[in-house]
């Protein structure tokens, strides 16, 4: 043989078992050959709202989101097949489910809690749950798909079901270059998750300026009332300060069942003032989201607004902003003044996200490939 054409046959052995070291490296570590990157997505926000929590772990794109819309809205991240995210978060709902503790799960047993609404989440950054029990949308997903009475999942399973598909193999290429992991359905879901965004409110017309006449008289004075009067919670344009309060709807928190769960964020902080506190939630579309309160107690706005005029319990942690200069509890409200603060948050409902279809089930009418 000729030595240079050995010599050349050598390196090209060389190149090829590079190669395929290389392709085993990555096979190894979970990721795929994807030429294209995704490809970024920016939100769009309202002028007159803040600036998101910035997510440099998990950027949005436009691959990821479409991930994570398949897979919330998909059964096979459950045990039983049965069960998806929107199983307990319906968009019609503002993306809770409309009952106060849902059986939906794949035990059929009742929850302890209420399931929340998901609105502007791109803007919280004070934890995830009622007691913020997760630091972010990514680590909050392994809860509801591990939980034995909400998806039962074991994440070495999601994975093998996930790899199985072919559907998915593909779009975890696209959002990320890698295999379908647990890890990064929570990132997609996550992605997906940030960009239901709530804005375009008759309230909103009227806030930017677009519509002066957008609100009307009683929405107007209800607007100011809710100022007054909710905004040491309910803060901004956001309806919420993404905190933690004792609101008064309890006063005895002795009961340690479940993982200490009806004692809200002490279970979290074991700080003693967070005793029965739970996170506040968005009053955004919440003429939708019925019933209200992590357990869901109240099952109209009259009976949560009535509550705050005459029902708070007194404790040594109910907080402070629901008490009066004489240090009694209760916010003070007439019947007229309920009815205009009603009449205020029925124009916080936005129509244009409940009905978005990018939001909605991208399979309500396709037949997926499996």
């Amino acid at each position: 043989m000729n030595k240079n054409k050995g010599s050349q046959i050598g390196a090209i052995i060389c190149f090829v078992v590079s190669v395929l070291m290389i392709s085993c490296q990555k096979e190894q570590q979970g990721t795929l050959e994807n030429d294209q990157a995704p490809t970024p997505l920016l939100l769009k926000i309202p002028p007159h709202f803040p600036r998101p929590i910035e997510m440099p772990d998990n950027p949005l794109t436009v691959e990821g989101v479409h991930l994570g819309r398949q897979l919330f809205y998909d059964p096979l991240l459950s045990a039983n097949m049965q069960v998806s995210c929107a199983s307990c978060h319906h968009q019609e709902r503002a993306f809770a489910d409309g009952v106060a503790l849902t059986a939906a799960g794949v035990s059929g047993k009742k929850l302890e809690r209420h399931s929340p609404t998901l609105i502007n989440l791109a803007w919280a950054d004070q934890g995830f749950f009622w007691d913020g029990g997760a630091k972010n949308l990514e680590s909050q997903a392994f809860g509801p798909l591990t939980h034995a009475d909400e998806m039962g999942m074991s994440l070495a399973t999601l994975a093998n079901r996930l790899m199985a598909s072919e559907l998915y193999v593909n779009l975890f290429q696209q959002a990320f270059n890698e295999k379908p992991s647990a890890q990064g359905a929570a990132k997609a879901l996550a992605q997906f998750q940030r960009t239901l965004i709530s804005a375009s409110s008759r309230y909103d017309s009227y806030r930017s300026g677009q519509n002066m006449q957008a609100l009307t008289a009683s929405e107007q004075r209800g607007m100011h009332l809710v100022i007054q009067k909710c905004g040491g919670c309910h803060r901004g344009e956001l309806f919420t300060d993404n905190a933690f309060h004792n609101n008064g709807i309890d006063d005895d928190f002795t009961d340690d069942s479940n993982e200490w769960i009806h004692r809200g964020r002490y279970r979290i902080s074991f700080n003693p003032g967070d005793l029965g506190a739970f996170k506040t939630p968005t009053l955004r579309n919440i003429t939708r989201s019925a019933p209200y309160m992590h357990d869901g107690r109240f099952t109209s706005l009259d009976q949560v607004l009535q509550h705050y005029r005459s029902g708070i319990k007194h404790s040594p942690v109910t907080d402070r902003l629901l008490y009066d200069q004489n240090e009694n509890p209760g916010i003070a409200m007439s019947d007229g003044e309920m009815n205009d603060i009603k009449s205020f948050l029925e124009a916080l409902t936005d129509e244009i996200f409940l009905n978005e279809t990018n939001f909605s089930n991208p399979n309500k009418n396709e037949n997926r490939k499996k």
